[in-house]
């Protein structure tokens, strides 16, 4: 928890208290289902809470912002996103229903309000979004071609309606055909080894033919 308020210094009581109990509620969840290896549950904090909130120092979501996570698997990046932007409405979907209902009991748990999450695949999803974030779901190319069709066209933040996607090492060869990609090293704003090759991708979903 340190960790996230050596970075995240202004956040609420209310999202200290909810940052707080994500600890009780993945061991508690990962002893029934298994949604985090076991080998990283005792580093929730840096490899799935602060790795999420990765997309957070690249844009701040302003109120009213409609973000899809997809494959968001125990709820990364969406839940730890939920909390930091309260006005920021999120759809989380997986296709495996268990990871879903870990989902649905951590947001409920926490009240959050502005998350929803359903068993579907992102082509199956109805609507379009200003954002769609993830977390190595699968290559860029793949990704792109099953939501390339659900971004708001009108833009409201710096950054153009599109991708934010975190991935790892070098993606010279995977966002080839994609020169609007743009790469931000997490090592940039947070410390340690985990991050040294960690990086969100922002790829404006516009300009993509």
């Amino acid at each position: 928890m340190d960790k996230i308020l050596k970075y995240f210094p202004n956040l609420t009581d209310i999202q200290k208290e909810q940052f707080e109990k994500l600890d009780f509620l993945y061991h508690d969840w990962n002893a029934k289902i298994n949604v985090i290896s076991r080998k990283d549950i005792d580093e929730l904090y840096t490899k799935h809470i602060l790795h999420s909130l990765g997309i957070a120092k690249i844009i701040k979501f302003e109120p009213g912002t409609y973000v899809l996570d997809v494959g968001t698997g125990g709820g990364f990046p969406g839940i730890p996103l939920a909390i930091l932007f309260p006005e920021t409405r999120f759809f989380l979907i997986d296709v495996i229903a268990k990871k879903i209902k870990v989902v649905q009991a951590v947001a409920e748990a926490l009240e959050l309000k502005n998350l929803k999450a359903k068993q579907l695949r992102a082509e199956l999803v109805k609507g379009d979004f200003d954002f769609i974030v993830s977390r190595a779901v699968t290559n860029m190319p793949d990704f792109v071609s099953w939501v390339r069709d659900k971004i708001k066209k009108k833009s409201k933040h710096e950054l153009k309606n599109g991708i934010l996607y975190l991935k790892g090492g070098d993606l010279t060869e995977e966002l080839a055909a994609f020169p609007k990609a743009t790469e931000y090293n997490l090592s940039d704003y947070f410390e340690g080894e985990f991050f040294e090759t960690k990086k969100v991708v922002h790829l404006p979903l516009k300009f993509v033919n």
